[in-house]
């Protein structure tokens, strides 16, 4: 017989199993695309969503300089 409702089931599930496939999950080329703000001294980058407080301390810790000398093109009314 073999028709009952656990091999309905059991069916169903195979079905939809099949029919989701797996998503890619990873934002890892995302972010790598949106490295787009490049220290000067070093050419370490950061995220296009890096703000002034982030990058000035990394222009202090790392270079003992200021903002505007390691990032030229960073405008302070990029920050939000």
């Amino acid at each position: 017989m073999g028709g009952g409702n656990g091999a309905k089931a059991a069916q169903k599930r195979a079905r939809n199993k099949e029919k989701a496939a797996p998503v890619a999950k990873s934002q890892l080329k995302s972010n790598t695309a949106a490295m787009n703000i490049v220290c000067n001294v070093c050419k370490q980058t950061f995220l296009s969503t890096s703000r002034a407080p982030q990058l000035t301390q990394h222009a202090e810790n790392k270079h003992n300089s200021t903002l505007t000398q390691c990032f030229p093109d960073f405008k302070l009314s990029d920050t939000k």
